[in-house]
Parts: structure tokens; sequence; C-alpha cells
């Protein structure tokens, strides 16, 4: 890839976005990033993070699902490669509003698809999730396996995504990556999830609904673990799997240059104990209360990242522990800075 070409990064005013594109400044790799702002949760504190993060960078407002932009865009920046974050997050939305996962998750991904094609890129990476797996017994999680059955709407568009990708990685010769994230946290993250929650609360003196008894388990990964691995898998696009067969039993390569790769920290952690670690960190009780489970809430994640650790010579390193306490001293400065 020339040195010239810029990646072009979608979500760029989203969390693991904004910390892409500062990542990439950092390095010296020139970057054009690409938001929409859309109002999941507030589009001023998206802009306020863009403006901490990444106040040098190009970030243009584009709608990924108005057809024909993003493909424009990227015909004229010729990127070397796109880093595609951008999508409607979380699972209980998809609950009250599934057009707008069909809208950004799907045909947003088509237009991406189609950029890479038409503009040869040398490797699409794109955001997925460890949802995909679904409510499974099968610990840890590992990429090889099916993941045919996903509990939310959300999980089957990420799912989606990457069978989309294979059929362009197929057809079309486009190198893709699908990233599988595990519950990605730290600074500026969003406000919807539940570590944000329980901060926000713990510091207001707000009640925490737990939703189900706080048994369910959850794989933290600190976003720069996540951005550390993006990094440096950019110039690692896959090639076609000459040993791949249709009965083969990896289901995370293909007979195309296409694979799925998890980005986890591999350490597991139960709500009511991820709870009572942020009292530990702020100093304070939390008062809470217990809720009815939430449809499409899986009970528990674990990632298995040892084909990640072959490609790019490490996982993530950040321990829970460390990530929490980190983000709640950014909260606190944060908070007090305001």
């Amino acid at each position: 890839m020339s040195e010239q070409q810029p990646w072009i990064v979608t979500g760029a005013g989203g969390f693991v976005g904004a910390h892409t594109m500062a990542r990439l400044a950092s390095e010296g790799i020139p970057a054009v990033g690409v938001d929409a702002y859309t109002d999941y949760y507030d589009p001023a504190y998206k802009r306020e993070r863009v403006a901490a993060l990444i106040p040098d960078a190009e970030v243009i407002e584009i709608d990924l699902a108005t057809p024909g932009a993003f493909v424009e865009l990227c015909q004229d920046r010729d990127p070397a490669g796109i880093i595609h974050l951008a999508a409607q997050p979380g699972v209980r939305t998809g609950l009250t509003n599934p057009r707008a996962y069909a809208t950004d998750n799907l045909v947003g991904f088509i237009e991406v698809l189609e950029a890479a094609r038409h503009c040869a890129v040398d490797h699409l990476l794109y955001a997925s999730s460890s949802s995909v797996y679904g409510e499974t017994s099968r610990m840890p999680f590992r990429a090889s396996d099916p993941a045919d059955h996903p509990a939310s709407l959300y999980a089957a568009t990420k799912r989606s995504n990457e069978l989309m990708a294979h059929s362009y990685a197929h057809l079309f010769g486009v190198p893709t990556t699908g990233l599988r994230f595990f519950t990605v946290y730290g600074p500026w993250g969003r406000p919807d999830m539940a570590y944000s929650i329980f901060a926000k609360a713990i510091l207001e003196g707000e009640t925490i609904t737990i939703h189900g008894d706080g048994s369910a388990v959850r794989d933290l990964t600190y976003v720069d673990d996540v951005v550390e691995a993006i990094l440096r898998l950019l110039d690692k696009p896959p090639s076609v799997d000459p040993s791949w067969t249709p009965d083969a039993d990896d289901a995370s390569t293909a007979a195309a240059p296409w694979r799925v790769l998890n980005i986890g920290h591999g350490a597991r952690i139960t709500v009511m104990d991820l709870l009572r670690l942020h009292e530990a960190c702020l100093g304070r009780d939390g008062v809470f209360e217990f809720g009815p489970r939430v449809p499409g809430d899986v009970t528990a994640t674990h990632s298995d990242c040892a084909p990640l650790a072959e490609l790019i010579g490490i996982t993530p390193q950040v321990s829970v522990e460390a990530g929490v306490a980190a983000y709640c001293d950014w909260l606190t400065s944060h908070r007090e800075g305001a």
C-alpha cells in the first residue's frame, strides 16, 4: 500500500472509532473519518469525544445508507483500506426500533462493501460482535465454531455482515477481516453500557437496575487493547486458505480472502462483581435493585483469542481491574472538568 493513501474509518465519532483515529494519528498513518452522528445516544457527546480525542482529524458527515455516497468518497480519496466501525449498536433497542438495524447495519454495510470492491482496497476490517455466538454452552467462544443462532436482532445483523463480507471476498476478491469484539470499555465509552451506567449511578446516588440476578458473565476488553489489535492487523489481510473444503470444521476461514477473529481479554466477571469493582474504584457504595432479564441478553461470553495471537503476536493485556480503575479515574476527572 502507498504511504500516501489514507485509511478511511467509519464511525469515527463513536467510541472505538475515535480511539482508532487517535492511534492512527499518533502512528503517522493518514486517515479520514466518517460519521453520521446518529441519535442512538446524544450526538453532542460524540462531538465532544471527537474534539477531545481527534481535534485535528478530518471527519466527514455521511450517512452510509445513502446510496453511492460512501463509494463516491472512497473513489475520491483512494484509500489503502477501510476500518468499518459504524453501526446501530446494542441489543435492547432492536426490540423497539428494528428498522434502524436493517438500515444502518445491513444497507450501510453493503455500501461499505461496494466501496471496498470498486476501490480495490488492500484490506477491509469491520466490527462484528461476540453476540453472534448467541446462547451457547460452548466455552470459550472460538471463531472456528458455528455461529448460527443469534439471540438478538443486533447479533443477527452482525452475523449477516460476516456472511455478506464472505460473498464479496468470494465473488470479487475483497480481503475482509471481521472483528468479533467482546464488551469494549474505557474512557469516552458508550453511555448505554453497563459499566457507564454503574459508574454514573454510583457517583450520583441513583438506583441501578440489575437485569436478571447479577450472575451473567462478561468478557470485558479495554479499548486500548482493541485498537492495538486493529493497528497490528492493518497490513495483514487474509488470503485464500488452500486447505479449506466445504465440509471443513473451521468456520473462521474460507476458500476466499476472508476471516473472522475474536478480540477479547479472555478473563470473565459477573455483572454483580463488576458493580462491586466500580464501587471499590469510586470509593462509594451503589444502590441497586433487580429487574427482569432483557430478551436477547446472553448469560455468558468468553473469548478464545489464540488465532489473534498467532497473527499479531499478542492478545489483549489490560485486566478488568486495571481497566475499570482507569475508566473511573477518567470519568471522575471528566465530570469535574465539565
